[in-house]
């Protein structure tokens, strides 16, 4: 018990703390807590919103749509498989549910994205739904033109075909999607004997292309003009023209390409092949190699 007389003064009586004086609830109506203010409110509606059944409801069915648009927009990518010449007919282009495919060297690749070319108004239309390697090479897009057979094709035309299978084969905008069964594929799948023949001609065809080059580098490629009123006119800076035969393969049953070089004269004795353009000198180096047009 605390008495009068251990309290040194009224100002140290004052000094005593008022504990829980600020927890202690209210004693009458008058005193009452605050209410909450409109920024609390607000902050607990968007809460009770957030976790509302149908608003949870209409985000998940947002996205599902997105995921189903997506994925429709998307192109569906063929699984690679064998082909027969039936079936790869009906993607031609004609159809615009399909894709459009084409063979080359028993290869199949989807050029769909290249419908611009190679759909039914595409300057390559000739190509869609088939197989017409011939066609790379010979320039003929009409009746047997448009066929697989390399028959009579010569190691360099072999070659050019492989090199535009090598075109789709690497490229980021066409896809392979099987092989065709049938000259150049059996029906496992496994290559044809056409198809190794074919291989070997065009690797003699690559080894063609650079006695060529090396040749073409020896023996450099006369200029040349033209025009109506003049004619053709083929000159040399260093030695004289000749009609030369380019370098093939022997094989070959075709007509032999040539090409006009230049020539020095202690070689074009030794040089097999060698013609003169007609009415040129042997010693000038200028030629005339077309009249003037009438």
């Amino acid at each position: 018990m605390v008495t009068i007389t251990e309290i040194e003064s009224e100002d140290e009586f004052e000094k005593e703390p008022l504990v829980a004086e600020a927890s202690e609830p209210p004693t009458s109506a008058s005193e009452s807590v605050d209410p909450p203010s409109d920024q609390d409110a607000t902050g607990f509606q968007k809460y009770q919103e957030m976790w509302d059944p149908l608003t949870w409801g209409a985000m998940i069915l947002a996205v599902l749509m997105a995921m189903v648009i997506v994925r429709l927009s998307t192109p569906t990518v063929m699984k690679p498989k064998l082909w027969n010449s039936e079936e790869l007919a009906k993607y031609n282009g004609s159809d615009p549910k399909l894709p459009i495919l084409l063979g080359i060297m028993g290869s199949v690749f989807d050029v769909s994205k290249g419908r611009n070319h190679y759909g039914p108004e595409g300057s390559y239309s000739h190509f869609s739904g088939r197989d017409a390697s011939r066609a790379f090479v010979s320039g003929n897009f009409t009746g047997d033109g448009l066929s697989d057979s390399l028959e009579g094709l010569s190691a360099l035309q072999v070659k050019s075909i492989m090199d535009w299978h090598k075109f789709f084969e690497n490229s980021t905008k066409y896809i392979y999607v099987g092989k065709l069964v049938g000259r150049f594929y059996d029906e496992s799948g496994l290559p044809t004997k056409e198809f190794v023949r074919a291989t070997r001609l065009a690797s003699r065809g690559e080894r063609l292309v650079k006695e060529q080059k090396e040749d073409e580098s020896r023996f450099p490629s006369c200029n040349s003009r033209w025009n109506p009123q003049q004619g053709g006119e083929v000159w040399c800076t260093t030695g004289y023209p000749r009609i030369a035969e380019r370098i093939s393969d022997g094989l070959y049953k075709g007509a032999v390409e040539t090409r006009c070089a230049c020539f020095e004269e202690d070689v074009m004795n030794k040089r097999k092949g060698l013609r003169e353009y007609d009415g040129c000198p042997p010693l000038s180096q200028r030629c005339q190699s077309a009249p003037p047009q009438a």
